[in-house]
């Protein structure tokens, strides 16, 4: 990390051109990677302890808790997909600094809102203003493209990757240790500290990275929508074709959340415990391809990169429908991580197709695409899961199946769009 920052630092002072802008240093982006890890370790730490809190507001009815639960996590995307493109844009216009400083304090008073909310629909408030004010992800890649040399990009996209893997590792344990404590609303205030923590430490160390004569001039409202947002994805062939390699990935993704405790469980006879293991088999082994992306991409190159990544991650989830045991099964899980080489590449691919003015535009549009994905996700491979466990086609691993095939969808439009020798 401190060679990639060595050198952001050098690219920076290089290209800043004025005295009053400041150097990027390394604390700031250190605050950029600490935003991202307490951004998801805070999500995470509620994951464990949001379903109980929502049933008991309820009354414990497991069928309306189950509904509730859903509602929730639907309106928690819809709030990414329509605020992403916002904020990347007020970004563009204001500069990332302030953008990424009021999300985290947003965050930090959501957090708060949902610690002392006393009925379901506060509750449900506070998960409207999570998913808007945690929508500064796109920020924060924004961020990292304006400090960050081309050669260098996908390495510091492999570092927020890591970030985001450690924090949803560490968050759910975390969660689940607060939560068994006699206050159970104690993830909800720890939450709170890290974000508001974090916003202060940010107030005192991040510097800006977008110089006032790379901002765009003034807002376009009409962009400020997703639909706005989405066209900028469509200015150049090669751009829309890494769009969709971006939007399959992540809806292949959605098979872990939606698939993997039901069908561990069923098939495996897999308890908590041993769900907890594998999930952390899944991050640590995520962790570790992240660390390892700017060095392969430098030796390989991007558009290899990518299709390594795929390839690995498709054969993966093949294994995980063959494995006849929980121990193959977990064996599977270090091949199918590699999958994490492909995306820092698309992301730097997409980014050099793009001014510097409107890199918070680009990644809200992608921020777009996640959201879709996660909206479009879960209803695919549930549904998908449902049919083939039944009695008539028994066949529980079509998920980890229909996910490969996604994959190789997404190596087929990478390959259509590569550029020729």
């Amino acid at each position: 990390m401190t060679a990639i920052i060595d050198r952001v630092r050098r690219k920076h002072g290089e290209q800043r051109g004025h005295a009053d802008h400041k150097m990027v240093s390394q604390p700031a982006l250190r605050f950029i990677f600490i935003t991202v890890l307490l951004d998801m370790l805070a999500l995470g730490i509620i994951v464990p302890v949001l379903p109980r809190l929502i049933a008991g507001f309820l009354r414990g009815d497991v069928a309306k808790a189950s509904l509730a639960i859903g509602v929730f996590v639907t309106a928690w995307a819809l709030m990414q997909f329509i605020f992403s493109p916002l904020l990347g844009m007020l970004s563009d216009r204001y500069g990332r600094r302030p953008v990424i400083l009021l999300s985290n304090l947003g965050m930090g008073i959501d957090y708060i809102v949902m610690a002392l909310a006393p009925g379901l629909s506060w509750l449900f408030a506070g998960r409207l203003i999570s998913g808007i004010t945690s929508a500064s992800m796109t920020t924060a890649n924004a961020y990292v493209s304006d400090v960050t040399a081309p050669e260098d990009r996908s390495g510091a996209y492999g570092l927020m990757s890591s970030a985001f893997g450690v924090g949803l590792i560490a968050g759910p344990a975390l969660g689940g240790w607060l939560g068994g404590w006699d206050h159970p609303r104690a993830p909800f205030w720890f939450a709170a500290i890290c974000s508001l923590v974090n916003a202060l430490y940010g107030f005192l160390v991040l510097p800006e990275s977008l110089p006032p004569e790379r901002r765009q001039r003034r807002l376009i409202w009409k962009m400020a929508n997703p639909m706005g947002a989405l066209k900028l994805l469509r200015s150049h062939p090669e751009l829309l074709g890494l769009s969709g390699v971006t939007f399959v990935q992540n809806l292949a993704h959605e098979v872990y959340p939606t698939v993997f405790v039901l069908y561990a469980m069923n098939r495996y006879g897999w308890d908590q415990k041993m769900i907890g293991l594998a999930l952390a088999v899944v991050g640590l082994s995520s962790i570790a391809i992240s660390s390892l992306v700017g060095p392969a991409v430098k030796r390989l190159g991007e558009y290899p990169a990518l299709f390594t990544g795929l390839l690995c991650g498709a054969f993966g989830f093949i294994l995980f429908g063959w494995a006849a045991s929980g121990f193959m099964f977990l064996l599977a899980i270090p091949l199918n991580s590699v999958w994490d080489l492909a995306d820092p590449p698309v992301q730097t691919l997409m980014t050099k197709r793009v001014p510097a003015s409107e890199q918070g535009k680009l990644q809200g549009a992608i921020g777009c695409l996640r959201s879709i994905a996660m909206l479009a996700g879960p209803g695919i491979f549930s549904a998908t899961y449902a049919v083939f466990v039944s009695p008539g086609h028994a066949a529980p691993s079509a998920p980890w199946y229909l996910a490969a095939v996604m994959l190789a969808g997404a190596m087929l439009l990478a390959g259509v769009i590569m550029p020729k020798p």
